[in-house]
């Protein structure tokens, strides 16, 4: 990553590029130009399932906001896990954060971003704290449990009979902005109704607003709907070896010319392209594809409307398409791989965190002793002979 820009104008475009919406713009602008410090940044994830690619996409807003001069912390959020439907027990959960931490500083190093400039903070670390239980049952006299269930709506996995714990999840997420002394807080728009929550709520316990910074929600490999790591067949896990990247990415829904559904796109759009110019500098962009001399050999997009019209207009088909993004992918994730195979302690947390399903032993029928009387039982003929001699023997013994 080349150096840290210092100008307000341009630190706020880093700040801000590539984001879907942005709420209180206003305030990084005063931290910026008026308060001249650093802006003070945080995103939080829960430790549920496996990260999976999709995580480029807010690692490379960390990048973004580093390069910008920002103070960054990274949430652990393990209480929060544990609090969404009881996904984990906290134990597992503890052993998720770390692995969660691991790959958070992998991808990062993967992508040249110096993680010495990062805070990691673990939720447990002082949400457990008495002060911050307070500010929890002051804000419950506030949201009504109408307004906490639709601040997590899409967030916290919902259920038919919801727990308590679903409601008291975007209340800490709100408070975390205090908590973390934040000046801005960042995150899929997905959470835009805990930004809201959170904005409405916390000067009642006479805090400040933040600012909140809302990525796009990048498409799944499938048709429709964000990459998951509850649908495995949506997204591709940051430990996947090549050729299961490549079988992943060759069933990805791709229609040819289209360019509205498709989470490839989506990927080089989100993803590759901002990783690339991270590397290489400012407005760069690079997208190449290997294909056979037969095929037309080679080819080389400069920028991603001129890939996006070549495959609207069927110039660069699927197979291409899916061939490139493979091949990318594998690129990315090796320094990854490569980390988690030379740290016994990477592989501990992902083995504890995520340990195999115990596999019940199927019951074995137990067969029922019929005994020997009935027709077709084995042995019934040496029955008959038994009792044809007890009644011999008795006979003879009522003649003598």
């Amino acid at each position: 990553m080349s150096e840290v820009v210092t100008d307000p104008q341009e630190q706020f475009e880093w700040i801000t590029k590539n984001l879907q919406e942005v709420l209180n713009p206003q305030i990084i602008k005063h931290v910026l130009e008026e308060e001249k410090r650093p802006l003070k940044v945080y995103w939080g994830t829960a430790p549920t399932g496996k990260p999976h690619c999709g995580y480029f996409v807010p690692m490379t807003k960390l990048a973004h906001f580093l390069k910008a001069g920002c103070e960054v912390t990274v949430l652990l959020a393990d209480l929060h896990a544990f609090l969404d439907n009881m996904k984990a027990p906290l134990e597992v959960v503890s052993y998720r954060a770390k692995y969660y931490e691991y790959v958070v500083k992998s991808i990062l190093k993967s992508i040249n971003v110096p993680i010495e400039k990062l805070r990691f903070v673990t939720g447990s670390e002082y949400q457990l704290k008495p002060e911050y239980t307070m500010d929890l049952f002051k804000l419950s006299n506030f949201v009504t449990t109408h307004d906490a269930k639709r601040a997590g709506a899409e967030v916290v996995k919902q259920v038919e009979n919801p727990l308590l714990s679903g409601l008291i999840y975007p209340l800490m997420q709100a408070l975390d902005e205090e908590y973390l002394g934040c000046d801005a807080q960042f995150g899929g728009v997905d959470q835009r109704k805990i930004f809201t929550l959170a904005e409405e709520n916390l000067t009642t316990l006479g805090y400040k607003k933040r600012a909140h910074l809302m990525n796009p929600m990048v498409p799944g490999l499938g048709q429709g709907g964000k990459m998951s790591a509850s649908d495995p067949n949506s997204k591709i896990d940051v430990l996947d070896e090549p050729k299961v990247v490549k079988k992943k990415i060759g069933a990805a829904f791709c229609a040819p010319g289209n360019v509205e559904q498709n989470g490839l796109l989506s990927f080089v759009e989100y993803v590759l392209g901002p990783i690339y110019e991270l590397k290489n500098g400012k407005d760069k962009f690079r997208f190449h594809v290997q294909r056979p001399e037969k095929y037309g050999g080679d080819i080389t997009y400069n920028s991603f409307e001129e890939l996006k019209q070549a495959f609207k207009d069927e110039q660069l088909s699927p197979v291409d398409l899916k061939a490139g993004v493979s091949d990318a992918i594998n690129e990315l994730l090796a320094p990854i791989i490569k980390d988690f195979n030379e740290s016994p302690e990477f592989q501990e947390a992902q083995q504890k965190g995520y340990p195999a399903p115990v596999q019940e032993k199927k019951k074995t029928k137990k067969v029922k002793d019929r005994g020997s009387k009935y027709p077709g039982a084995k042995g019934g003929e040496k029955s008959d002979d038994k009792v044809a001699e007890t009644a011999q023997k008795l006979e003879q013994t009522a003649l003598q």
